[in-house]
């Protein structure tokens, strides 16, 4: 079944998985909120992340490292001059296009041909200034601005100048301290690296060891596309494996393995997940090989999580720059060394979308078309739904509620839904993914047995109440 990306944006907003960020005033590119369902697959997502990569290992520790930092971090680390993205803009219409990703002989947008000049550099972090500016200056409805800036040497000769164009309505200008500057973090990589020494100090760890973060990141995209794809906003999940040098080869390859291992975990499909070994020319400034793991999203194969081996690029630099000496010792005397690392990242927007690519499904059911998402009941937001098969029954509404709580208090995500008529509430369930359901009807009150039904098979059979441990014998996942 071909999976089209407006199916999907379309159910997890009616179920209230994702939302357009700040949508009642028109939005915002490439900003999205998560609702109620969407919060409880994340969340379960990066539980099954943790549990995989952090908990489960003796070796793994947590960071919790902060967004804003100083700016120096990001001139060591070659993201204020390196991360770039190609922009180029169409002299005749003005919008502005990604150079790589549109054939730059004609524009999309008017349809005129010869309009792009040169790409320009464009950096993709975010800045931002703490403390005061000194001024700032904003056009209204009526007004807009134009006009020439002009640098000076210490000499007072002009260096260059910059002008604002007339047709550029919406331009304001800034002026503030450089020395407030910083940057909305690119990426979580960086908090772990600049906090390398603190840990070795406090936690005194044996090499190999990990670092493990889970957290925002910020990238000022020229194009964001593709719904959760490309985003201005979103969240990581990163690792730092700091490892001896002479051992990078086969820690990469157990860290390839480990991330296939995750993937089939949470629930997408073998056959969907690709390798890619990244060329030179295309790998990031700091990695010496990359892996990107790519999935056939519904608009076509892309990355989905990367594997690179950084080398000892970040810790080599930080040292260098910061004057501080990050160097390992090993507790058997040996010559001190800058460790290499491995960094498997993820990033947790494309994962839910990759899952619900992996997990949207149809069929027909007595004639009506079913839409349903096959999660794993591990991702699922909710795992099981009790019914009473009358709301307006009293008796049954009371026995519902008993054997909610019980197995509530025993899986937690269990939802107890009354609203509309039983073939409403098991289409609501299927489509959030949800893979039993279990109805209390009047056989419940003689024998104490209700029916318990399958997302997948819709089969459905009657079962005992027993007892929440005994009934989860019954549920297969």
């Amino acid at each position: 079944m071909s999976v089209g990306l407006d199916d999907i944006v379309s159910l997890a907003k009616r179920r209230g998985f994702i939302y357009p960020s700040s949508e009642i005033y028109g939005g915002l590119s490439g900003v999205y909120d998560y609702g109620p369902l969407g919060v409880m697959l994340k969340h379960n997502l990066e539980n099954i992340w943790w549990s995989s990569f952090v908990t489960g290992w003796d070796d793994m520790y947590p960071m919790d490292a902060a967004i804003l930092m100083n700016k120096k971090v990001w001139e060591a680390s070659g993201h204020a001059a390196g991360f770039n993205d190609p922009l180029v803009e169409c002299g005749n219409c003005h919008s502005i296009f990604r150079a790589d990703k549109i054939d730059t002989k004609k524009c999309p947008t008017c349809g005129k041909e010869g309009t792009f000049g040169k790409p320009l550099d464009f950096n993709l972090m975010f800045r931002t200034q703490t403390g005061p500016t000194w001024g700032s200056f904003e056009p209204t409805e009526k007004s807009h601005l134009t006009g020439t800036l002009t640098e000076k040497g210490k000499d007072g000769r002009p260096l260059r100048e910059f002008t604002i164009k007339e047709l550029d309505r919406n331009n304001s200008v800034m002026v503030y301290d450089k020395q407030g500057l910083t940057y909305l973090r690119p990426e979580t990589a960086q908090g772990m690296f600049v906090n390398f020494k603190n840990v070795l100090d406090t936690v005194q760890p044996d090499l190999p060891f990990g670092l493990a973060q889970i957290g925002k990141g910020f990238r000022n995209e020229i194009s964001p596309r593709d719904w959760l794809f490309r985003m201005r906003e979103f969240e990581m999940m990163e690792i730092e494996y700091f490892i001896k040098p002479t051992e990078w080869e086969k820690y990469f390859e157990q860290w390839r393995a480990g991330m296939m291992t995750f993937f089939k975990k949470v629930g997408l499909s073998e056959s969907m997940v690709h390798e890619k070994e990244v060329p030179e020319a295309d790998r990031a400034h700091y990695s010496q090989r990359t892996i990107d793991f790519e999935f056939d999203f519904p608009f076509g194969k892309d990355e989905l999580a990367g594997l690179a081996y950084r080398g000892d690029y970040d810790l080599s630099n930080h040292q260098k720059t910061s004057g501080k000496d990050l160097r390992y010792r090993p507790k058997n005397g040996g010559e001190p060394f800058l460790p290499h690392v491995i960094e498997p990242s993820f990033g947790v927007e494309r994962l839910v979308l990759a899952l619900l690519a992996s997990a949207y499904a149809e069929d027909e059911q007595g004639g009506e078309k079913r839409t349903y998402l096959k999660l794993n009941a591990s991702a699922a937001p909710v795992k099981v739904a009790v019914f009473p098969l009358l709301k307006n029954k009293p008796e049954l509404a009371k026995k519902a509620r008993e054997v909610y709580k019980m197995l509530k208090d025993e899986l937690g995500s269990v939802e107890f839904d009354d609203n509309g008529n039983i073939g409403k509430r098991y289409r609501r369930q299927d489509e959030i993914g949800t893979p039993y359901c279990i109805t209390i009807d009047f056989e419940t009150l003689d024998n104490n047995t209700v029916t318990l039904r399958n997302r997948d098979t819709t089969e459905q059979q009657r079962i005992k109440v027993e007892g929440s441990l005994q009934m989860l014998k019954y549920f297969k996942w």
